[in-house]
């Protein structure tokens, strides 16, 4: 018997059959990076994913009954997915929930500006970045604008298209100053303009410029420049996700936090209904916005549109039994990335309690910062019971943090659920040059991240 803890390497502790799957896994998950990009297209692609194996909405079902599979969409940027199990809801639930929120650039409310003949579009960043990331890379626009007669309008320009945007960084030649300031300032945030365009509309004596993108915006789209005020119009990096290595080992893209343990919820809750003609326990996918801003608002995980779908899964199986019994009893995995140990930079890491990508699905006891401030831990009973499950699976697994204490830290929707009641633990995959504009992960971290899921919302 081995007394000794150490970290397993997942590649070789895994068959050729598994390899092949954890590349086709790899790959899906790559396209569904590269087509949700915000939001709402996360939402558009798990619901085309939902409504291929069965699911449909909650709202058009007056009865649920055990095996049957329903989603409910919460505003268009999030959404809940369930499959009834054989116990009373009273008995609790099965839980994984992630967010698909990343950090990126979205538009103030009236951006559109013109300065030295460049019309511009003014941003205001999102969630915690380095803001000198953002600067002289490609980016694409994408969102929707409602229009003055209520109409929606999709937009999405500069993936595919043969141009893209960009913002214009200071030339090195005359950045003495720019330089001499901390890495927090020396970027400008209102100085991080969107570059539109540069040719001028004939006959138009001021802001010309300005004036050609507006009538190609007209053109295109039938909008007017008081639309924006009435938009959520993000930019985000246009280049796509892709292996990276020359093994293939890994995978570089852009909204892996947490895009990646969102993919995985889903592909596992829709596998294991498959596998699991009746399901015990319900299952239950929480996909939700607003985490990178502090899960405000109502399509985060703070709101009470989760309270409401409950309460409908508790009235449609007729289970007669409190809202807060059934959270109490409830049982979850926080479905969010952490930070993989960075090899230019092992000093921040606690090595024995730090992890390493290629090493299996990261299970933290605890997040938050110096102090465990503002922490969700999970009790040594519920640790207990997730890795039982995940060693009675063959899921590899290792234990972590997410940095030295004093470093910094960070938190996830895992205290939300905790405070209703909810056993809960942050459990999902270790992620390089997190809240970049392309993140990297261990693509086999990624298929046993979705493994972890698969055997939790079977046991």
């Amino acid at each position: 018997m081995e007394l000794k803890y150490e970290k397993k390497d997942v590649y070789n502790n895994l068959n050729e059959d598994e390899k092949i799957e954890t590349n086709k896994y790899a790959i899906d998950y790559i396209d569904f990076l590269n087509k949700g990009k915000t939001e709402y297209l996360c939402v558009e692609e798990v619901l085309k994913i939902l409504s291929e194996n069965g699911f449909e909405d909650i709202n058009l079902k007056t009865n649920l009954n055990v095996g049957d599979k329903v989603y409910f969409i919460n505003k268009e940027k999030s959404i809940f997915a369930t499959v009834i199990g054989k116990d009373n809801l009273a008995q609790g639930l099965n839980i994984i929930g992630g967010h698909i929120d990343s950090p990126r650039l979205d538009l103030k409310p009236m951006p559109l500006v013109e300065r030295a003949n460049i019309a511009l579009l003014k941003t205001q960043y999102y969630g915690g970045i380095k803001k000198y990331q953002w600067l002289s890379i490609p980016l694409a626009m994408h969102g929707v604008i409602y229009n003055e007669n209520g109409e929606k309008i999709n937009i999405s320009i500069g993936e595919d298209d043969d141009f893209c945007f960009t913002i214009a960084d200071l030339l090195p030649h005359l950045a003495k100053d720019q330089m001499k300031a901390n890495a927090n300032e020396f970027i400008d945030p209102e100085k991080m303009s969107v570059i539109l365009g540069n040719i001028k509309q004939k006959d138009v004596k001021k802001d010309a410029v300005k004036s050609n993108i507006l009538k190609i915006l007209n053109e295109k789209y039938g909008i007017k420049e008081i639309d924006f005020s009435r938009s959520d119009i993000s930019f985000v990096p246009s280049f796509k996700a892709k292996f990276i290595g020359l093994d293939r080992s890994m995978i570089g893209g852009y909204g892996q936090d947490d895009r990646v343990c969102s993919y995985a919820t889903i592909r596992a809750m829709v596998d294991a209904s498959k596998e699991e003609l009746n399901l015990q326990k319900t299952i239950v996918a929480m996909i939700v916005d607003k985490e990178e801003i502090g899960s405000t608002g109502n399509t985060s995980m703070s709101s009470l549109a989760f309270d409401m779908f409950l309460n409908k899964l508790i009235e449609k199986t007729n289970s007669k039994v409190d809202r807060l019994e059934v959270y109490y009893n409830s049982k979850m995995l926080s479905a969010d990335v952490t930070a993989g140990v960075n090899p230019d930079y092992p000093e921040v890491s606690d090595l024995p309690n730090a992890n390493i990508i290629g090493s299996g699905v990261a299970i933290e006891k605890y997040g938050g910062g110096s102090g465990k401030s503002y922490a969700s831990e999970a009790s040594a009973k519920f640790m207990s019971h997730v890795m039982r499950i995940f060693d009675k699976n063959n899921v590899i697994y290792q234990m972590g943090t997410l940095g030295k204490i004093g470093k910094g830290g960070g938190g996830t929707i895992a205290y939300i659920l905790a405070d209703k009641g909810v056993d809960v633990v942050d459990c999902g995959t270790a992620v390089l040059a997190m809240h970049s504009p392309f993140e990297v992960t261990s693509k086999y971290d990624v298929y046993m991240t979705y493994l972890a899921y698969k055997a939790f919302f079977k046991n």
